[in-house]
């Protein structure tokens, strides 16, 4: 799976308003300071964030962004699929609704299964989990496996 920089920033600038959550609004420009996100491109991830109701925002000088739910309740996927849409595609298609001829007919299962696995991650870590810095033991456990930390 590649991780486009959108889906990073978008990830990284949720992050950063989960770590002030309850604190008020937080302005764009300060967020993109602090995740070195250029402006421009991190004005229109919050604005994919707020259309999807991950994020709210004020305009004008005590306004700014903040998470529009519990960051508990946000997961990683919820943001990525703010920004990207769904987590596994096949040349834009849901592994679902691919079929397959002759030999390759396991594939499909074989995409079905790999979105689970994203899904089994991606969907249990939450913003506050990445905010307080404590993951799930699952997602820890799978981090410190050492063939986890090299490229193929």
């Amino acid at each position: 799976m590649r991780v486009s920089a959108k889906a990073d920033y978008a990830v990284r600038a949720a992050v950063e308003l989960a770590a002030g959550h309850g604190a008020g609004p937080t302005k764009g420009e300060q967020i993109a300071s602090a995740q070195r996100i250029p402006l421009n491109f991190l004005e229109n991830i919050l604005s994919d964030l707020r259309h999807a109701g991950l994020v709210s925002s004020q305009r004008g000088p005590e306004g700014g962004y903040w998470l529009a739910r519990d960051p508990g309740e946000v997961t990683v996927a919820d943001v990525i699929r703010a920004v990207e849409g769904p987590l596994a595609t096949v040349r834009g298609e849901p592994p679902e609704e691919l079929a397959y001829e002759g030999a390759a007919a396991p594939l499909q299962r074989v995409w079905i299964a790999l979105r689970t696995n994203l899904r089994g991650v991606l969907e249990e870590v939450t913003l506050a989990d990445l905010a307080t810095g404590r993951l799930p033991s699952a997602v820890e456990g799978l981090a410190r496996e050492p063939d986890s930390w090299f490229t193929r």
